[in-house]
């Protein structure tokens, strides 16, 4: 059995981008993030410690949107993914990073990036 747990929408002021427009008055990052573990224990135990807390998390998440710079947000999603899987004990982790304000010449809503890791 796969339980998840999904924190949608962790936002932060960050940096990143190729242009430099983009690392001189950066923009919104928008992330949204599911973990996989075994939820089991902590449901049977009703035990915060014996599952992921979602608000640590989210604060960690918030701090590598906040953080140095990069240059793409696929490498932004990567770093956000091995951070947790480094940090929880989780299965796997999937990241998808929003960037609403990207440069694209014509109207958008979000260009946006996925990736799923997994611990190995």
């Amino acid at each position: 059995m796969i339980d998840r747990i999904t924190i949608t929408g962790i936002s932060g002021h960050g940096f990143h981008g190729v242009l430099e427009s983009e690392r001189a008055t950066g923009q919104v990052f928008v992330i949204d993030l599911v973990v996989e573990t075994d939820i089991a224990a902590a449901a049977a135990t009703d035990d915060l410690h014996k599952t992921v807390d979602y608000s640590a998390v989210a604060l960690a998440v918030h701090e590598v949107i906040v953080g140095p710079p990069v240059n793409l947000i696929e490498t932004l999603a990567e770093r956000i993914a091995h951070m947790v899987l480094a940090q929880w004990p989780v299965d796997a982790v999937e990241v998808t990073v929003h960037k609403p304000d990207a440069p694209i010449a014509v109207p958008f809503t979000s260009v946006s990036v996925q990736i799923r890791r997994e611990r190995s």
